[in-house]
């Protein structure tokens, strides 16, 4: 199983410094889109085939392996069996919760302007088309279009009204593939990221993801670049839903989240025992 060719000179420096350094270097992974396939019920998602395994065999050979997503915590965690992978570190809604086997889990509490939310949004979505759910997270609220008649002009339609309510209540509305979050304002992935680089130092970051909201990683990933840690930026694109912003970014593109564990496939056998 050979290592795919990254397509830029950084990429393919940063591949050869993680190879070089393994025991020095991060792996860091959105999951739904990268690890999990995309589903309309986001409660029906699971891991690919072969996911648990190469990540149990990746957090052996590398210095930390650690999932980042908009996800509360317990799900991943829970439900997708990551509980099984030792050496995993899993940063819930965007770093705000924290998961280890070593340390179990930690959340803060919810910021007071959710409340508010929570209780204006179903009079706000009462006109909103058949299939527009809302994914309540506990420290945040998503609302889902995915599964309206006509996704995006639901989107469109209600991004307004939603913007309009997180901004009162002090809180951000950022857009992923048809949804509009609502939660706290410094919370994304760029911050979890971060913190990440900040506690291991690495010789070497990967850093894998599909959507919007994964560019404010790839943001620190280009920082960290400009001084001096390598970065990888993997894309695994899913067929039928491109989000081009992304894939520009991207050193590395793969197909879905089967790509990524063949990708991860490739690494550990790369790296050997």
């Amino acid at each position: 199983m050979q290592l795919p060719d990254p397509s830029t000179a950084a990429g393919r420096s940063a591949l050869a410094a993680l190879l070089a350094e393994p025991a020095r270097s991060l792996v860091a992974l959105d999951v739904d889109g990268t690890l999990s396939p995309l589903v309309a019920d986001p409660a029906a998602a699971r891991l690919a085939e072969g996911a648990l395994p190469v990540l149990a065999s990746l957090a052996d050979r590398v210095g930390a392996v650690a999932l980042i997503t908009g996800r509360e915590v317990r799900f991943p965690v829970e439900t997708l069996g990551l509980s099984a992978v030792r050496g995993l570190t899993v940063l819930g809604q965007y770093g705000l919760q924290r998961w280890s086997a070593a340390e179990g889990y930690a959340s803060p509490e919810p910021a007071p302007g959710l409340a508010v939310v929570r209780a204006a949004l179903p009079e706000l979505l009462a006109a909103a088309p058949d299939g527009v759910t809302v994914e309540d997270k506990g420290l945040a609220l998503v609302v889902h279009t995915r599964r309206a008649p006509d996704p995006q002009a639901a989107l469109d339609a209600l991004r307004p009204a939603l913007v309009a309510l997180a901004v009162a209540q002090g809180l951000a509305a950022d857009d992923g593939r048809y949804g509009v979050e609502l939660r706290p304002r410094g919370t994304d992935k760029g911050h979890a990221l971060a913190e990440l680089i900040a506690l291991h130092r690495p010789a070497a970051v990967l850093f894998a993801g599909d959507d919007r909201g994964d560019l404010p990683a790839v943001a620190v990933l280009q920082h960290q670049r400009e001084h001096g840690v390598p970065g990888l930026f993997v894309h695994p694109e899913t067929a039928g839903e491109p989000v081009p912003e992304v894939r520009a970014q991207a050193d590395l593109v793969v197909d879905g989240p089967a790509g990524t564990v063949a990708l991860l496939a490739a690494l550990v056998a790369a790296l050997g025992d």
